[in-house]
């Protein structure tokens, strides 16, 4: 059977930044988030570019992973005008991948939006968020190995890079320039002593 985007809860997440609310999926998103998944300068380094199909089989993933997990990649929204910009959050790390089951941060960010801060602020929340509600030790990150705009955040987060760790990527074609993978971490111990309560 099908699932099919289901309306938020009354006891929808809500993750509050100085400018950004990371939140729950909702039906209403999907346009938006279509947008910038056919932006080909968003998806340069993510994989084609997405159907609307596509946009609500992932919405509904999100939407169950938030149900069985408590998190997911939030949508993120602007608070100035509740504009949909993009998603932010954490995953578990893929089967067949270093990282994986671990708890994973990521976020993809419409192409206006770049380079004003908002991946930052937002990346922060979900691994200050993952440190303090769940168990892990470590936050990771992965992205391709060319994406120096993707792994240039994550050092900036205060994340380190394992070159040991480095991979190809299972769910990438094996003949895309997409499918080598690199993967960042960070520790709980280092976080909170640069983030301290």
């Amino acid at each position: 059977m099908r699932s099919t985007l289901h309306a938020s809860s009354m006891a929808e997440f809500r993750l509050e930044t100085d400018r950004l609310i990371l939140r729950a999926w909702r039906s209403a998103d999907r346009i938006a988030f279509h947008a910038i998944n056919t932006d080909p300068r968003v998806m340069r380094f993510l994989g084609p570019l997405m159907t609307l199909e596509d946009v609500d089989a992932l919405i509904v993933r999100m939407q169950e992973m938030q149900d069985q997990l408590g998190h997911c990649f939030w949508a993120a929204e602007r608070k100035e005008d509740g504009r949909l910009i993009g998603w932010c959050g954490l995953i578990r790390g893929a089967q067949g991948t270093p990282i994986a089951g671990q708890v994973e941060v990521g976020w993809r960010f419409a192409f206006d939006m770049w380079g004003q801060g908002y991946a930052h602020e937002a990346a922060s929340a979900a691994i200050d968020w993952a440190f303090r509600h769940l168990s892990d030790e470590s936050v990771w990150a992965i992205t391709v190995e060319n994406n120096a705009r993707s792994w240039g955040l994550m050092e900036r987060l205060g994340m380190t890079r394992h070159p040991e760790l480095s991979f190809d990527h299972p769910n990438v074609p094996a003949d895309s320039p997409l499918r080598p993978h690199i993967a960042y971490s960070v520790d709980r111990a280092i976080w909170s002593a640069a983030h301290p309560a």
